[in-house]
């Protein structure tokens, strides 16, 4: 995987202009693939191109190859970024915390956890996930340094740690439904309120 930056959205030179409903079936058709049990590895731009009934070219003319093709597919899994109003650093991370795990596309529920050890053997899956999450890390950063830099946080705080701290309990109780009796509606404010104990200035 030497390509990890999506091409779909790049600047296009004047012609022929591109077709949205080839875009949808070709991210459509990697996607079906992806649930219906084929690996990242093995998934090829030849199966996604037949399933989305285009020639390999017409996919190559919007990707630079299957690496970026994956990405903004994968990305579709997510939905579109939470926005954070910004009035109060708790409710930026109840809102931020809530989307862990969440995805709009029922297609996620076999995707995800199939990825797991895909991104633990490869480098290039690896960064391929990172690729995909770090949007949404970066807004969670700028919510606790915001709460830094007016005081609410401690000046101390390790971000990057609190983060994860934030993150991993809801990951987890999403993706393996570590707890069936905890209640995912409220889970994201408890997870918050506890870590928010531990982090505000005193």
């Amino acid at each position: 995987m030497s390509d990890m930056t999506s091409t779909a959205d790049a600047p296009r030179s004047p012609g022929r202009p591109r077709s949205v409903r080839a875009d949808e079936a070709i991210i459509e058709a990697a996607l079906d693939l992806l649930a219906e049990g084929s690996s990242i590895e093995m998934l090829s731009i030849e199966a996604i191109a037949a399933r989305a009934g285009v020639g390999k070219a017409t996919i190559y003319r919007r990707w630079s190859g299957k690496d970026a093709l994956l990405l903004d597919a994968l990305r579709r899994l997510k939905g579109i970024l939470p926005q954070p109003a910004g009035h109060s650093v708790r409710d930026d991370l109840v809102l931020l915390v809530g989307a862990v795990g969440h995805n709009i596309d029922p297609r996620a529920a076999k995707i995800m956890p199939c990825l797991v050890p895909e991104v633990n053997r490869s480098p290039d899956h690896f960064q391929l996930y990172q690729n995909i999450i770090e949007p949404r890390r970066k807004l969670m950063r700028e919510v606790l340094r915001g709460g830094v830099r007016d005081g609410e946080l401690r000046a101390d705080l390790d971000i990057e740690l609190t983060m994860a701290l934030l993150t991993g309990p809801m990951l987890i109780q999403r993706m393996l439904r570590w707890h069936p009796e905890l209640d995912d509606r409220i889970l994201p404010e408890r997870i918050v309120d506890g870590v928010l104990d531990g982090i505000r200035a005193r």
